[in-house]
């Protein structure tokens, strides 16, 4: 068991973090793993094609995060701000100090007994390839998790505020006891049961950041490296409905607003696809559809991601959020 002691200071400063970073490392380990999962698999199917086309599980990322056990902390630097920019997270990786990046793959060697050609070129000389690392995980977010991003971030950021009614309405030891079965909270301490390393308070910065993830789980990730303040990712609450095909209940609705086309369109992106995926599904030609999706576009309804050589359109929040207003 681990413990991390609190100050009134420490308890002061316990903050949520939405990060996009810390969905980026077990969604990878799920996907190159080729296992299936009772929860995560309908995304697993679409993406794990495109990630072997793209051949982005033969990369940087296979090599730094393997199969499971020690995942490299300059991987996951403590966010700054409640819900960063991925460019903010992928800029921060680039730009990690080379000699925490050293300590970290000498870490790594230990664990996997050596570090491979490639990993031993990073480790000589980190800042030359710490932007290829970076411009790798940008790769992989825009091609699995980009287009997802909304519905992830609508389950993230509702953990949130459900945590946060928890705080107002029965202070922070009920959130923080709450948090998961292995987590508890007495006497001004938060001990993990499963966590082999200690977690001592002179060895980390001040505070905790708590990070709520739909790919954690069903256990904790922890990152505690001074001067920074200790991390905890736990699983989101309401994960297992994330990938539940939701009924579009406000299309017809719509239809004499949007239009009939668009708003098919809309429907049907319950899952990104391909304007040559939305074209057969419909029946639209595909010049239709890509009209169609420029207007939804520029209109903020639907975003564009690049997925090797195809491009993926998903739904964004602002149309989760018109498509539930007309279904009331």
């Amino acid at each position: 068991m681990a413990e991390l002691a609190f100050t009134a200071g420490d308890l002061a400063q316990v903050r949520f973090v939405v990060s996009p970073l810390w969905e980026v490392v077990p969604s990878f380990r799920l996907l190159t793993s080729g296992a299936s999962h009772p929860v995560h698999g309908p995304w697993a199917d679409q993406v794990r094609p495109r990630l072997r086309a793209a051949g982005l599980d033969r990369g940087w990322l296979t090599e730094l995060t393997g199969s499971s056990g020690y995942v490299p902390d300059f991987l996951n630097p403590a966010p700054a701000v409640p819900a960063p920019a991925p460019e903010a997270e992928w800029e921060a990786i680039a730009g990690s100090p080379a000699d925490r990046v050293r300590q970290d793959l000498d870490h790594l060697a230990r664990h996997q007994g050596r570090l491979g050609p490639r990993l031993s070129r990073l480790r000589a000389d980190p800042p030359a390839h710490l932007p290829r690392l970076a411009r790798e995980i940008e790769a992989y977010w825009e091609l699995a998790l980009s287009p997802y991003w909304a519905r992830i971030r609508a389950v993230l950021d509702a953990d949130v505020l459900h945590r946060a009614r928890t705080i107002a309405e029965h202070g922070a030891g009920r959130l923080l006891n709450d948090l998961h079965t292995s987590v508890s909270w007495a006497d001004d301490t938060l001990r993990l049961e499963r966590r082999k390393r200690d977690m001592p308070r002179e060895s980390s910065g001040a505070g905790l950041l708590l990070i709520p993830s739909v790919f954690t789980g069903p256990g904790l990730r922890t990152r505690v490296r001074p001067p920074d303040p200790p991390q905890l990712a736990y699983p989101a609450r309401g994960t297992g409905s994330l990938w539940q095909v939701r009924p579009v209940a406000g299309a017809s609705a719509l239809a004499p607003v949007l239009g009939r086309s668009r708003t098919l369109l809309l429907a049907e992106l319950d899952a990104p696809a391909s304007t040559t995926e939305l074209a057969r599904r419909t029946g639209q030609s595909a010049a239709g559809v890509s009209q169609c999706l420029t207007a939804l576009r520029t209109a903020g309804l639907v975003s564009a991601h690049r997925a090797g050589r195809s491009v993926l359109y998903a739904r964004t929040a602002a149309a989760e959020t018109l498509l539930r207003a007309a279904s009331v």
